[in-house]
């Protein structure tokens, strides 16, 4: 019997040990993933926008969504943040009397907000059955409603606050904008850009949609310069106006790791509501974490399944003991 005891005794130190040695290990996160170099995007350039929101109407139209209502007479689509039905919105900054655009002291501005379609997003990183995933050639970032299973861990993960979770489905899915992706089959690209009257939105690879956003950072507020509209690339729908003033800094281009949609401004980021982001994604380092930490659990469940088999094996039921005390 002691010889027993001391054998379950060395098994569970040893288990124990070896568990704890893999656990202690270090954990080291992996490099930051870059983007697809196809990778498509958005430019937005909010000294060209005018707040008409046609393309959140756009938006809306594309991906067949109901229209949500702030407002008590439901005349109108008057959503206030983007939602599992409003995968973009246009958001205004005011300071003081508003009478200069793109202003911070006395001015206001507009900024959109959509997914951001990161280079390595954290909503892919932190769903644990793939329903959201990340094109290795487009680069978008899609969601699987079918794959789904309403954990909401890419809510969570998000450092922009873009996947929104539908609460009044029966089933549980995510809202979020695609880029589109399900219209490129018919020769359209992403809604937003396609109806944008002035190209504030503007579609196209994010490799070329950088190089246009650090044209115009570079053009002498004030004279004349040409702005494309619609698709990079495509038909030339280009229009001449003024330069606005624009901040020397491409939102998107570094932070989080780079991103897919790349924005300009004329006021503080900060201040038209867009996160102050370090150039690394935490992707990088959560999922090493979690991929450990999933990997270790490994040997635990290996030692608690063989010291299950031992125990099993060698502790005799009770009427049969009691039988060979008996004789």
């Amino acid at each position: 019997m002691g010889t027993r005891r001391d054998f379950l005794k060395g098994f569970l130190a040893s288990g124990a040990a070896a568990t704890a040695g893999v656990v202690a290990s270090p954990v080291l996160a992996r490099e930051t993933r870059q983007r697809p170099p196809e990778g498509l995007g958005l430019l937005y350039d909010a000294t060209l926008c005018v707040g008409c929101k046609a393309c959140v109407a756009a938006c809306k139209q594309a991906n067949n969504n109901p229209a949500e209502f702030s407002t008590t007479d439901h005349l109108w689509d008057t959503p206030l943040d983007t939602s599992g039905y409003t995968f973009n919105i246009i958001k205004m900054y005011r300071n003081g009397t508003m009478d200069v655009k793109d202003q911070e002291t006395n001015g206001y501005a507009f900024m959109k907000t959509s997914c951001m379609h990161c280079a390595d997003p954290s909503c892919v990183s932190a769903c644990p059955v793939s329903a959201m995933t990340k094109d290795p050639v487009t680069g978008v970032v899609g969601y699987n409603a079918d794959k789904c299973i309403g954990c909401r861990y890419c809510v969570a993960a998000c450092p922009f606050g873009i996947p929104k979770y539908q609460y009044d489905s029966p089933t549980g899915r995510i809202g979020k904008c695609e880029l589109c992706r399900h219209r490129y089959k018919d020769g359209h690209y992403s809604a937003c850009a396609e109806v944008c009257p002035t190209g504030a939105t503007l579609y196209g690879k994010t490799s070329d949609l950088l190089v246009e956003a650090k044209r115009r950072i570079a053009l002498k507020p004030g004279v004349p310069a040409k702005f494309p509209r619609g698709k990079l690339g495509g038909p030339d729908q280009s229009y001449e106006t003024p330069a606005g003033k624009y901040l020397q800094h491409v939102y998107g281009e570094k932070e989080y790791g780079g991103t897919q949609v790349l924005k300009l401004s004329g006021v503080s980021f900060a201040k038209v509501g867009m996160p102050d982001l370090p150039p690394d994604a935490a992707a990088a380092m959560s999922e090493t974490i979690q991929h450990a930490l999933y990997g270790n659990l490994i040997m635990p469940f290996a030692v608690l399944g063989a010291m299950t088999y031992v125990a099993k094996r060698n502790v005799k039921p009770d009427d049969e003991s009691s039988d060979k005390e008996g004789s």
